[in-house]
């Protein structure tokens, strides 16, 4: 297991200090952070918290996932690689209009 963790399920009520506070109890925490919505400023419900070392990231992710916190059980595991966000994957364009298939003006 990596040091990263994703942490989803959290209050909305949760900051990166809760969540560091909280991770802090099974080892150094490197950082911890509430992902926001860029648009409100509130919480998006997960964030990342980066620990020490592999170790206490196994023991912080064994003992909180399905733990109630806020009222939320909590969903802590690894964190994945972020995938790439190309541009115009897939979907076509949105460009015009759908052809053929219609009637005939007949100008």
């Amino acid at each position: 297991m990596g040091k990263k963790l994703y942490v989803g399920n959290l209050s909305y009520s949760t900051d990166s200090g809760d969540l560091e506070q909280l991770f802090s109890q099974f080892g150094a925490v490197t950082s911890a952070e509430v992902i926001m919505d860029r648009a409100t400023g509130r919480s998006k419900g997960f964030g990342f918290v980066e620990m020490g070392s592999d170790d206490e990231a196994k023991a912080a992710a064994t003992a909180l996932n399905g733990k109630e916190v806020g009222g939320r059980p909590l969903t802590v595991n690894e964190a994945r690689p972020r995938e790439e966000r190309g541009f115009g994957g897939g979907g076509g364009g949105g460009r015009g209009y759908g052809g053929g298939g219609g009637r005939s003006r007949g100008w």
